[in-house]
């Protein structure tokens, strides 16, 4: 239905130690970043939702298209069972990175319009096959040919058979958020699918476009947007347990800086990461100057590295799996799992499968899945 499925890029990540300072960072870039931050946070200083709400994450008005066109899709799709918003945040993040860098009129109107390459068979960014034209242009600027459009990237003969003018303003168009967003929901939930079960959301995702890749890609960014939207229970955590994660959570929004973060609070960070971005004028945390706040607030004293911070209290080997964690246990992860000197990440187990964490360069202190970064290498408990 849309283009050829994209490569999913990955962030080189690494532990290192540079002028006393030790940083982590990074996640594979095809992860989610957290919807959270753009729901529930509020402006913060240095431009913790400036940075990470508006650039890095879900554009309100695009929330907004979302879940409306879940509100509506049952109107269309009487048997659909499913359908959440972050399965077209995860379909949007992916084609058009949410329209992002578009200006998003209060009636979801998209400028300038998101076109695709024209899929002419040239063989240009996996364009292998010829579409005839079907709309003589009205939808994608061209004549000449098909090219997907619109923030879900339909291709217009696809759009004439989803079409809904979900805003009603007289006309359903697919660079219009509200129209587009539920055209997708309609798509996605075709015979009645229960999107709830994997499998069934796996062949829909599948249907959108048929790549393998593609479906992996997009299941891991409607896994994050449906772990961070989710506040973390905490009745049944007390004590030392429950301050680590309050103060870790409590910093959610605040921006991630290469080398930022002490026990004291959020620091502006150093040059470079791996990756060339620099942390020297973003005041913040990176991951394991957020562990080590956190777990400051309780009392303990946590190294600087995340590979350090694998050898505080008792160790919880990677092969008893993620269900072996508790809250406040420090989660890792590895290029080389079982080999502590090459973790990479870590964050703060809060239950339900999700952690809190400071991700990579470009995005802010999150909730993410415990599944969200390849190479699980364990916890710690440093009680």
């Amino acid at each position: 239905m849309t283009q050829p499925g994209r490569r999913v890029r990955r962030w080189g990540c690494m532990v290192a130690l540079l002028m006393f300072a030790a940083v982590c960072c990074a996640a594979p870039v095809g992860n989610a970043i957290s919807a959270y931050v753009a729901l529930k946070t509020g402006a913060q200083d240095d431009g913790g939702i400036a940075e990470g709400g508006s650039a890095a994450n879900i554009p309100p008005r695009m929330l907004t298209a979302y879940k409306k066109a879940v509100q509506h899709v049952g109107k269309y799709v009487p048997k659909c069972q499913g359908m959440r918003w972050p399965i077209l945040a995860g379909i949007a993040k992916v084609e058009s990175n949410h329209a992002i860098g578009h200006n998003i009129t209060d009636n979801g109107d998209i400028t300038p319009k998101i076109y695709g390459v024209l899929l002419n068979g040239s063989g240009a960014n996996g364009n292998t096959t010829a579409f005839p034209d079907t709309d003589g242009g009205k939808w994608d600027g061209t004549a000449t040919g098909e090219r997907a459009v619109g923030p879900f990237q339909f291709l217009p003969s696809t759009w004439a058979s989803v079409a809904k003018d979900a805003n009603t303003d007289g006309r359903a168009d697919p660079h219009n958020a509200d129209d587009a967003a539920l055209g997708a929901a309609i798509y996605l939930c075709a015979g009645g699918r229960d999107l709830a079960q994997r499998s069934q959301l796996k062949t829909a995702i599948l249907q959108y476009n048929h790549s393998g890749a593609y479906v992996a890609n997009v299941l891991g960014w409607i896994d994050q947007y449906t772990a961070a939207a989710k506040d973390p229970d905490l009745k049944n955590v007390t004590g030392k347990v429950r301050t680590v994660i309050e103060a870790a959570l409590s910093q959610r929004g605040v921006p991630y800086a290469w080398g930022g973060g002490t026990a004291q609070g959020p620091s502006y960070g150093i040059c470079c990461s791996p990756s060339g971005k620099s942390g020297a004028d973003i005041k913040g945390f990176d991951c394991s100057g957020l562990t080590a706040y956190a777990y400051a607030r309780a009392g303990i004293q946590l190294p600087r590295t995340a590979a350090a911070q694998a050898g505080v209290g008792r160790r919880i080997p990677a092969h008893l799996g993620t269900g072996a964690l508790a809250p406040g246990d420090l989660v890792f992860y590895a290029d080389a799992p079982g080999r502590d000197a090459t973790i990479y990440h870590v964050g703060i187990y809060v239950g339900g499968a999700r952690m809190v964490d400071a991700a990579r360069p470009g995005t802010v202190v999150r909730l993410d899945a415990v599944d969200a970064m390849p190479g699980y290498a364990g916890g710690a408990r440093p009680w």
